[in-house]
């Protein structure tokens, strides 16, 4: 039986934790002097308001079942989408409501898609709320409300399961408020660290911090409408090249090298491997793309875009320095490709996982064995654990729904007028929360000439591949309200 009261008692408590980051977000706006205070005010209040209400419907500990909690998860990203839209629409920067709808979800679900032409036209407090709701939604809001809330019980293994993203995760402790609590501590501290890199390489403050919250979330939205290209600075894309890299890693790795004090911790990790091998190869077979002996003295130059732009793509983050729609063919079809790579499981990062292609090639390796040695039993085992039908099934089947929506917003978008290309790139940058995509959606480009109907679209691509397709389309099941 799933009681409405549970629910809404704890989709209220999530509301209170937007709201009180819009008032963090009040706080830039009033230090600036800006007009838009009001609004964000406004949108606090409002926010705050309904939070408040909605919480006292269900005691703090009410126990909740798991499909309580799938129904949480669900129905808390699509809440905080809408109330996210009232910073845009309240101080009237963006028109429309599906606008701030699009951009809204682009940034909780950390896709980093944009519907905004000026960036860099925004006032500071929507600036700051733009870069807040990717942070938020980078480790999880849910995740987060798990974190503060220690005596959630059964209930919180639920939610986080629901939310963290990967077919297998790392267990850092027996319980699941322990590991949230933990995740957000080591997302603290790589977020502490990135903001001091970025000021040490010549940003300043705003945009550091900014620049941080995207960056580690893996969301990919800019304080600049250029984005990072706009700095022309060989540090700092170094710099955030590096965390985008470790952001796309399992943060429970994170956690056991700090508290093993040993990098071993990530070499012994198989998805890991297949990670960081992924993006070196493809990374120097973009360099030889773009490499001209004729212009040999820019070799360093070359091989810092490569690296940037895969490594961008690869975590999801989207962050762009240069349009790789004028690359090389073989250079813009391996950034089409790696779109549906993404970040390890448990990272910040969106779309396939490594960590599935690595069970689906392993089962693929036990299948050919078996044409040698047909009563040869062969475990299939995935970093020390063995892998079962259940779960080789559960990836195949996300495999599968994969396909399925992006066929699905692909033909929409083509209905829409869309070229095929732009199509396919736009559902893939959106189901895998990427950002830019190709063609009509480039990276200097944005998605406002769409139609409504298809930011619509888009929007729930974003929510369906943030939360891995199952927490929302099982609410869509007849039985799953049955008692």
């Amino acid at each position: 039986m799933i009681r409405a009261a549970v629910i809404l008692g704890n989709l209220g408590r999530i509301l209170l934790i937007v709201g009180i980051a819009m008032l963090i977000c009040l706080a830039w706006s009033l230090a600036y002097h800006e007009s838009v205070a009001i609004s964000i005010l406004q949108a606090a209040a409002l926010t705050i308001l309904c939070g408040l209400l909605l919480s006292r419907l269900s005691a703090q500990n009410a126990p909740m079942n798991f499909k309580e909690g799938f129904a949480l998860v669900s129905l808390g990203w699509v809440l905080v989408s809408v109330f996210g839209t009232l910073p845009y629409l309240l101080s009237g920067y963006v028109a429309s409501f599906a606008d701030a709808f699009f951009e809204t979800v682009s940034g909780f679900t950390t896709t980093g898609a944009s519907v905004i032409s000026d960036v860099e036209g925004l006032p500071r407090g929507l600036l700051f709320w733009r870069s807040l709701t990717q942070w938020l939604g980078g480790m999880g809001i849910i995740v987060l409300l798990v974190a503060m809330i220690a005596r959630m019980g059964a209930r919180a293994k639920q939610l986080f399961k629901a939310e963290v993203p990967g077919p297998v995760s790392e267990n850092i402790s027996p319980r699941i408020h322990d590991n949230a609590r933990k995740l957000w501590i080591t997302y603290l501290v790589v977020s502490a660290l990135c903001t001091i890199s970025l000021v040490a390489c010549g940003m300043d403050f705003f945009d550091a911090l900014c620049n941080t919250f995207t960056t580690v979330a893996t969301g990919g939205f800019s304080t600049k409408n250029t984005g990072i290209g706009f700095y022309e600075s060989p540090p700092i894309e170094w710099a955030l090249t590096f965390f985008m890299f470790i952001s796309g890693v399992n943060f429970a790795l994170h956690f056991f090298t700090f508290k093993k004090r040993s990098l071993l911790v990530y070499w012994k990790n198989a998805e890991f491997k297949l990670y960081a091998g992924i993006v070196t190869i493809v990374s120097l077979l973009v360099f030889l793309c773009l490499y001209s002996p004729s212009q040999s003295s820019h070799w360093g130059d070359n091989l810092r875009a490569a690296f940037f732009q895969i490594v961008s793509i690869v975590t999801t983050t989207g962050f762009t320095t240069e349009d790789y729609n004028f690359w090389p063919h073989l250079g813009t079809a391996l950034i089409l490709l790696m779109m549906f790579v993404g970040g390890c499981s448990g990272s910040t990062g969106g779309g396939i996982k490594p960590g599935r292609y690595l069970i689906i090639l392993l089962r693929a390796v036990i299948e050919l064995k078996k044409m040698i040695h047909p009563k040869a039993v062969l475990p299939l085992r995935y970093g020390g654990r063995l892998i079962n039908d259940d779960l080789l099934f559960n990836v195949l089947q996300f495999f599968f729904l994969y396909i399925i929506f992006i066929a699905i917003g692909m033909l929409y978008l083509t209905a829409l007028g869309l070229d095929i290309v732009s199509s396919l790139s736009a559902t893939a940058t959106c189901l895998g929360n990427i950002g830019p995509g190709i063609g009509l959606v480039g990276p200097m480009q944005n998605f406002f000439f769409i139609p409504d109907s298809g930011k619509y679209v888009l929007s729930i691509l974003m929510l369906v591949g943030r939360l891995e397709i199952y927490p929302l389309l099982v609410l869509f099941l007849p039985s799953f309200w049955r008692e």
